[in-house]
């Protein structure tokens, strides 16, 4: 069986703090069954996590959400990450975060600040995140980062509704001093899926993007790095899912479950385990939902003799899954998948889509803990 190795470690953790968020993004990865804050790991128990993460080779630790500024407690789990000796990066929205608590994380070990943006102008972006408003809290908050000296990504996340606009979201970039662009087109999972056809661009407008993008990685040089991450719906080979099922990541949920993406939490048929009763190295190395979908064994044809098949691992296994309902499917976006047809489909059912959104909406809540 050949494997992307378990024997190798994960490079990250993405720590899933919290689903609770101030914004209300149509295009969110988060699951659609959102996790409680009375569900949430403790302090301590993140602080456990990272201990454990690092101990199994981990460098890297991406604090995400939800919102992890929701966290009352986010300075001390920060402080773990850093005693942990992780390089801690905070995937933020911004919007809820002043200087005093951003001077705080820094002093706490804070290494990298992720900055979302939905649009370069305050309406687009307003109506795409649901928050009036949140668009110049974004601003004002990427200024407090380059005068708390600490390094800044924007990530703006694609789609029909704010594609267009691209080259003033790299020029907004450079506005706010950001050192890399993230530009990624929004993934089908969670939420994303139920508003696919309000968020599935044309091939006209990606074609345009993927011009503009390569006209301004040379011109930018040593100005702003610019990462692109490309999507799905119009391709004719599918992506390397994570870099291959199992192979480079670890994703805790706010609850303490492990999966090998964001996305899997949806996925049935699986007993995803959890840091509360099992290790971060036993779960790595010997459970059932990280070697499930590993090496190529699993892999149905065309994928198994594919000359690809070590290089795209078969392609996405949630995006299997919500298009067949079968997560051991070739990734329609594959040209050779018997399912290919349904990309198709689902661009046509977006030119006709009116655009409107169904907004990320998080139940009424008990107290939180943290």
């Amino acid at each position: 069986m050949a494997m992307t190795s378990a024997a190798n470690p994960p490079l990250g953790l993405l720590a899933e703090l919290t689903h609770r968020c101030p914004l209300r993004c149509p295009y969110c990865s988060n699951p659609t069954e959102l996790e409680q804050a009375a569900q949430e790991l403790s302090t301590a128990e993140w602080g456990r996590v990272f201990r454990e993460a690092a101990a199994l080779g981990v460098l890297q630790l991406h604090v995400s959400g939800g919102e992890p500024a929701a966290r009352r407690d986010l300075e001390a789990i920060i402080a773990h990450a850093s005693e942990a000796g992780l390089y801690t990066n905070l995937i933020t929205s911004g919007v809820s975060l002043d200087a005093r608590r951003l001077a705080a994380l820094a002093e706490a070990g804070l290494d990298h600040v992720q900055l979302s943006i939905q649009a370069a102008d305050a309406a687009t972006g307003d109506r795409i995140g649901g928050m009036p408003g949140g668009h110049n809290r974004k601003l004002a908050f990427a200024q407090l980062v380059r005068e708390a000296g600490l390094p800044l990504t924007v990530n703006a996340v694609l789609h029909r509704q704010n594609l267009d606009a691209l080259p003033e979201m790299i020029e907004l970039a450079l506005a706010l001093g950001a050192g890399r662009l993230e530009l990624a087109h929004v993934q089908y999972h969670g939420w994303a899926y139920r508003n696919r056809a309000a968020l599935l661009p044309s091939r006209a407008q990606l074609d345009a993007a993927t011009t503009t993008i390569a006209a301004a990685r040379p011109a930018l040089r040593g100005r702003l790095v610019i990462d692109d991450v490309a999507p799905d719906y119009h391709a004719q080979r599918p992506k390397a899912c994570m870099g291959g099922w199992g192979s480079s990541i670890l994703v805790v949920t706010p609850s303490g479950k492990v999966l090998p993406c964001h996305a899997a939490a949806g996925l049935p048929g699986f007993d995803f385990p959890d840091v509360r009763t099992t290790s971060l190295r036993e779960i790595w190395q010997h459970s059932d939902a990280f070697n499930r979908f590993r090496g190529t064994s699993w892999m149905p044809e065309p994928c198994r003799g594919c000359e690809r098949r070590e290089k795209d691992w078969g392609g996405c296994r949630c995006q299997a899954f919500a298009l067949t309902g079968d997560a051991a499917a070739t990734d329609p976006a594959c040209a050779l998948s018997p399912h290919h047809a349904l990309l198709q489909s689902a661009l046509e059912e977006a030119a006709a889509s009116d655009g409107a959104f169904q907004y990320r909406e998080m139940r009424r809540q008990p107290a939180a803990a943290g």
